[in-house]
């Protein structure tokens, strides 16, 4: 089981613009969540800024209730969450987002600090597997060859070809940096994720490796994946996919 948490700011579009238009890089608490989430060994994932998606093995209920305090005491706007827990992180996330959606609007006025819990994974059925995802060699094939947009639209094409592929499994993926992106995904196999690379490599000519990780939360998971993908790379990337776990 995997736990995901949906954060959503809350009525975040009319605060914007009430009573006045405000810039909206006024108020990115992005670093500031995954901060508090971190030091429960939590990972936090942007999507739309103003909704984030969290792999929260681990953290209860106080603990999300702390940090939406924290968050209250710290900006002028307040944190709602769902939370939800299933086999695959697709499931996890769709539970936390009908859990949260049941208790309001995102823009509505009377929907403040909800916590809204569909379900937790408890310590012994929990674990998280994630796969850190990169391009092979892409200096040398891209940055130093194409234009920085060029290059930057052939990352994001990897990255819709990826997610495309991994949703339908029920895994999910997010971009974090570079041509780099965190998959998590319980339920798919080894081989599933050599799969899924080999057809992205025959269909758009992208080649990429993953270090998968496994771990009780997040945190060991994530760093499990990183030592992996390191392991590929100091075998010249002869190799697609990498697992190390850790206590599970």
């Amino acid at each position: 089981m995997i736990q995901m948490t949906l954060i959503q700011i809350d009525n975040y579009g009319p605060w914007t613009v009430t009573p006045r238009p405000r810039n909206e890089s006024d108020l990115q608490i992005f670093a500031d969540v995954q901060r508090q989430f971190a030091t429960k060994k939590g990972l936090v994932f942007f999507t739309r800024f103003d909704n984030m998606l969290a792999i929260t093995n681990g953290i209860n209920k106080e603990d999300h209730l702390r940090i939406q305090r924290s968050i209250r005491n710290r900006y002028p706007i307040t944190i709602s969450m769902g939370v939800g827990a299933a086999k695959t992180p697709h499931e996890a996330q769709r539970l936390a987002t009908m859990a949260l959606q049941k208790e309001g609007g995102a823009q509505s006025s009377d929907r403040k600090e909800i916590l809204a819990i569909d379900s937790l994974a408890n310590d012994d059925e929990g674990y998280v597997q994630v796969a850190h995802v990169d391009i092979n060699s892409v200096t040398e094939t891209l940055t130093d060859k194409e234009s920085a947009f060029d290059t930057n639209f052939m990352v994001n094409k990897a990255q819709h070809y990826l997610m495309t592929k991994l949703i339908k499994r029920g895994s999910l993926l997010f971009f974090i940096g570079g041509d780099n992106f965190m998959a998590p995904c319980n339920g798919l196999s080894e081989q599933d994720i050599i799969d899924i690379l080999k057809e992205i490599d025959e269909e758009i000519g992208i080649t990429l490796k993953a270090g998968i990780g496994r771990g009780k939360n997040a945190e060991d998971a994530a760093y499990m994946a990183d030592l992996g993908l390191r392991k590929i790379r100091k075998g010249n990337n002869a190799k697609w996919t990498e697992v190390i776990e850790k206590g599970c």
